[in-house]
Order: C-alpha cells, then sequence, then structure tokens
C-alpha cells in the first residue's frame, strides 16, 4: 500500500452520508488535486466513526484530529491551513464545551476515553469496501486458526471460555446454542445472521456491517465449521441500503479471496453466504418469525420447542445470532477465550454497543465494557441532558424495554441489572429522556408501536396491547378513571405471562416500568387531569401573564389558529375556545409571558 503523508477519513456511515459526507469526500479530493497534494495526501471512506451527532465527520490521521459538521463551504480553507500551513481549522475541530484544549485529539473526548472498543474494533480505521484493509488488520486470521490449527470442539469450549451471550435481546450462551445447534444430527445445518434491527432509535447491527462487514462473515464462517454448516444466511432490513450494498461487496471480495466458497484455505471446508432482505416487521426479529420469512411465509412466531438448534430454517438445525454477536467471534478466536472474559461483570462478558439517542448532547453509536453504570454512559460519554435540562428517564432495550428513572442509573449494564430493574438489555438502544418527557406519552408511543408491530397469532398480545393502548390514550386525552390503572396493570401482567413470543412477553415493560417508577404521573393525569411535563394536549392549558407580556406580538403571528389576539406593545390574550394547546406560543415567547398550566 502506498504511503502518505495523511490520510483523511471521511464517515461513510448512514447518518453522515444524509449529511453529504459523500460530496464533503468528492470536494476534499478536488481541492487536493487543484493544490497538487494528491501524491501526499489520501481521503479514504470509513464505516460509522460514532460520533453521530457532529456529522458529517473526518478524521485526520496520524495525527487524530476528528473535524465536525463539515460543508463543501470549509474545505478549501481545511486544506489551505491544516493540510499546507500545517495549522488546524480550529472552529471546526470539535472541542468539549466544558474545555477549550489548543486542539484536542480524538484521545482527548471523553466521549471515545470512556468506551471499550471490540465489536467496533475498526471502525474508522478501514474502508470497509476493501477486503485487503481488513486482511491488513488481522482480518480473516481468527478464520485460518480455526480452521488448520483447532478441533471444531475446541472452537465451541474457547467461545465457552470467553462467556459471550448473544447481544440481540435475551442474551443466551452463544457456546451453548452452538453446542446445541452441533449434536442435532449430522445432516444440513445453517447459520443465520440477524441483522433485522427494528427498534426505533437503534442502529448498531447497521453500523457494524457500514463499518466492518468482513467481521461478521469471518464470525458466520467460524461459527459455521464449530456446528457444522456449510450455508449461512444474513437476514437484513430493506431500509438499509448502504449496509445492503456494503455487505454484498464484502461476500463477492470474500468469494473472490478464497474466504468464502469452496475448499477454505485447502481444508476442505466449503461455506458461502446468503442475503435474504427483510420487509421491516418488527416482528421477523424474533427468530422463529424470522425463519418463517426467509421461507416465504406470515413472518409470525412459532411455538417452542423444537427450538431452530433442533428445527429451524427448512427444518434444519439451524443457529441464529445477531450481527454484534458475530463480530465478537473472529477477535475471540484471536486473542483467547479468557482474555474477553475477563473484561465485564462475573456473568455479562465482554462489551456491550449501544445507540444514545434522545434528550443527550452526545448522541451517537458508543461500545463499553459491561458494569459500566448507566450514569457514566449518559454523562461521561453521552456529554449530559441539553440545556441544563433535568434527566428523567432512560428508556433502555428497545420498544419492549423498560424506563429507568434516575434513582438507578447507578447500576451496572448487565443482563441481569437490568432485568431486576424491569428492562432487559435489548439489542442495544438507550433513549434519554429529560423532564419535559411526559411517561405516560412514552408508554403510550412505544405501545402503539408494539401493536402495530404485534404478528397477531396469539390473543394475549393481539388483544392486550391494543387495549393498554387505548386506557394510556384515555390517560392521556383525561378520559380514564382511577380504576383504569388498576386494569392497565392486570392486563400488562396477563400479556407478559401468557404471550407467545418475546414480543409479546416483554411488550408490557414500558408500562409496567412507568407504573413503578412513575406512578405520580398516571395519578395526576387520571385523578387532577393534569399533565406535568405539558405533552398531552387535552390536559394543558395556557394563557398569559399580563406583567410579563410587552405586547411584542411573537405569539400572535406565530399561532396556527389565531387564537392569540391584542394591540403591540399591549398584554395579549388567548382565546381559550379556538386554543388547540399546541404550545407553540409558550416555546416562542422571550418573557416568560405564556404560563402552561
Amino acid at each position: 500500500m502506498k504511503p502518505y503523508r495523511a490520510q483523511l477519513m471521511v464517515c461513510g456511515g448512514t447518518g453522515c452520508v444524509s449529511n453529504k459526507s459523500y460530496i464533503i469526500k468528492k470536494a476534499l479530493e478536488q481541492e487536493i488535486k487543484k493544490q497538487g497534494l494528491e501524491d501526499e495526501i489520501h481521503v479514504e471512506t470509513g464505516g460509522c466513526f460514532g460520533f453521530c451527532a457532529q456529522g458529517p465527520m473526518m478524521i485526520v490521521e496520524p495525527e487524530g484530529i476528528l473535524y465536525q459538521s463539515l460543508t463543501e463551504k470549509d474545505i478549501a480553507r481545511l486544506v489551505e491551513e491544516h493540510l499546507i500551513k500545517g495549522k488546524p481549522l480550529k472552529e471546526k475541530v470539535f472541542s468539549p464545551p466544558e474545555e477549550k484544549p489548543p486542539v484536542p485529539k480524538v484521545s482527548d473526548l471523553d466521549f471515545f476515553n470512556y468506551q471499550r472498543i471490540i465489536a467496533l474494533r475498526n471502525r474508522g480505521i478501514i474502508n470497509p469496501e476493501k477486503i485487503d484493509e481488513y486482511i491488513a488488520h488481522d482480518g480473516y486470521t481468527a478464520l485460518a486458526k480455526a480452521l488448520t490449527s483447532m478441533t471444531p470442539e475446541e472452537v465451541i469450549q474457547e467461545v465457552k471460555d470467553s462467556g459471550l451471550r448473544g447481544r440481540g435481546g435475551a442474551g443466551f450462551p452463544t457456546a451453548r446454542k452452538w453446542e446445541l445447534t452441533k449434536a442435532s444430527g449430522n445432516g444440513e445445518k445453517y447459520v443465520v445472521c440477524n441483522a433485522d434491527e427494528g427498534d426505533p432509535g437503534a442502529y448498531m447491527d447497521r453500523s457494524i456491517i457500514e463499518s466492518d462487514p468482513h467481521s461478521v462473515l469471518e464470525g458466520m464462517a467460524i461459527g459455521a465449521r464449530a456446528i457444522g454448516a456449510s450455508q449461512g444466511f444474513v437476514f437484513i432490513r430493506h431500509e438499509y441500503p448502504i449496509a445492503l450494498e456494503t455487505l454484498n461487496k464484502a461476500i463477492e471480495q470474500a468469494r473472490q479471496y478464497g474466504l468464502l466458497g469452496e475448499d477454505i484455505f485447502g481444508t476442505g471446508f466449503n461455506f458461502d453466504v446468503y442475503v435474504y432482505r427483510s420487509a421491516g416487521a418488527f416482528v421477523c426479529g424474533e427468530e422463529t418469525a424470522l425463519l418463517a420469512s426467509m421461507e416465504g411465509q406470515i413472518g409470525e412466531a412459532w411455538p417452542r420447542p423444537p427450538y431452530p438448534a433442533v428445527k429451524g430454517l427448512w427444518d434444519k438445525p439451524t443457529n441464529i445470532n445477531n450481527v454484534e454477536t458475530w463480530a465478537n467471534v473472529p477477535i475471540i478466536i484471536q486473542r483467547g477465550g479468557k482474555w474477553f472474559s475477563e473484561i465485564g461483570t462475573q456473568t455479562s462478558k465482554g462489551t456491550k454497543v449501544f445507540s444514545l439517542v434522545g434528550k443527550i448532547n452526545n448522541t451517537g453509536l458508543v461500545e463499553v465494557p459491561m458494569g459500566i453504570t448507566m450514569r457514566e454512559v449518559i454523562f461521561k460519554i453521552g456529554g449530559g441532558i441539553p440545556d441544563g435540562k433535568q434527566f428523567k428517564s432512560l428508556q433502555i432495550g428497545g420498544p419492549s424495554g423498560g424506563c429507568i428513572p434516575e434513582k438507578l442509573l447507578d447500576l451496572p449494564v448487565d443482563f441481569e441489572s437490568l432485568q431486576e430493574a424491569g428492562s432487559m438489555m435489548g439489542s442495544g438502544g438507550m433513549v434519554v429522556m429529560d423532564e419535559d418527557n411526559c411517561m405516560v406519552d412514552v408508554a403510550r408511543y412505544f405501545m402503539r408501536f408494539l401493536m402495530d408491530e404485534s404478528c397477531g397469532k396469539c390473543t394475549p398480545c393481539r388483544e392486550g396491547l391494543i387495549q393498554m393502548y387505548l386506557i394510556l390514550d384515555n390517560i392521556c386525552n383525561g378520559k380514564a378513571d382511577p380504576e383504569d390503572l388498576n386494569l392497565l396493570q392486570k392486563l400488562a401482567e396477563v400479556v407478559q405471562e401468557a404471550s407467545l413470543c418475546q414480543l409479546g412477553k416483554t411488550a408490557p415493560n414500558p408500562v409496567l416500568t412507568t407504573m413503578n417508577f412513575f406512578l405520580d404521573e398516571y395519578q395526576e393525569h387520571v385523578n387532577q387531569r393534569r399533565c406535568p411535563a405539558g405533552v398531552c394536549r387535552a390536559l394543558v392549558t395556557y394563557e398569559i401573564d399580563p406583567e410579563n407580556c410587552n405586547g411584542c406580538a411573537v405569539c400572535v403571528t406565530n399561532c396556527p389558529v389565531g387564537a392569540i389576539s391584542g394591540e403591540k406593545k399591549t398584554p395579549h390574550v388567548i382565546d381559550k375556545e379556538k386554543c388547540t394547546s399546541c404550545g407553540f406560543c409558550y416555546d416562542v415567547c422571550k418573557f416568560d409571558a405564556v404560563v402552561r398550566h
């Protein structure tokens, strides 16, 4: 590979691409050529850097300078100042708001320093569309080791020693699942990668594929060797075009290099990977519904047992793991299970990738060691809550996860602790909420999502979620009675106990945890017909305080229904008959004259 004085790694993740990072890359290449620097400076596309709130981004290596929020207009000056004069363009270098170091590097930022990178080990380092770069960073050495110097039993034992548990939600021991599949006869078997990531605000699996697809393919090949499979399938969302394109290129390159196909490494091991595109149903993230969809059937959950490890795809033993689980396998085989097991807690080993979204300063994709507290993730890595607002709740584990209050933020992030709190690890979504969020409305939102996404096969989930949503909707609209709270609680418990699959069994979590930790909000909605967060329109009224109103007329011009009247420089008045409680006047008033009740 040709050496360069500097390499500019432009983020190619979906978030940055939507903010025109491809255009930024092209502008950089043109400007570098214009300045005659093409033999000194190389521009490359990387995967998702993880610091999504600051995109589009670029890292200048080997200096480690991170540029944020770049536009085409910045490029000529950036090349002139940094790449020619050697002076980084400070106003475009990300600096933490509380500190002003001369020119911070990636290594200076808490967002990166508190992370422990394993599954995301190649993000921002390699071009995911170039297999040579993956190989240059020890790619496929683990597969070579598994094929040439380890028996299938030794591969499984190494994974068992690592303590790796499935990163898709339930946390089932990975090696145990492999053992069950391997023991299910000597006939044809399959490995499947579940990339059907449908949680609102979650994009962990998508970003891993966009950043490092070969780690997933290598992990699948190692797993296939361990259980005796010759075919693998990636079930990926239709809504992930960049990840899909990257994955298809990686598969084709691996075939060309003899790393997929027949007689891999001359060992007689045959294995290939094929891609299935998901139509986007949330329930197809559940493994039996996923397999039904792959077979061309309606995406509905199957009763278990038999489990897929015994009778799965086309009635053959099938091992299913999600993207993050497969991405961990190569480095475990490469560095050893003992190394991996020394990270994390007693029962939850290694790291976990989370998408950190919502009311948080540093939105992005993070990978942290198991056992880190939620408080550290939110306030160290995430940079806390914007605009000085108070933290209120953390919804973790996807739409079927629970809402964790501030008093539990010091719980460690591991499978058992989250389950005890009424939530779950899930695939890794973290949605941060502040004082302006209504927890009843949050429960209603997730219940509406789950109600719409239920396959409808079993009565408890199909009917129970609808009734729970209707009760929550009545509460938010001031139409509920106190006994409705008891009914809601009982319904949630029945759905949790009697549903067929994990979607239904975990669907009540948002309701049960918000009722457990924020019952006062429910009671205030029902008993006082008031929403303390001011979110539920039917329970909110607005009026103008004449003492604070200076008659600026900003509220008058912004009211969408013409409910505010008054002459300039005289106090205005809200017509409550016309007012729809949209809150625009409250948001635009700079003098605290609009009062919300």
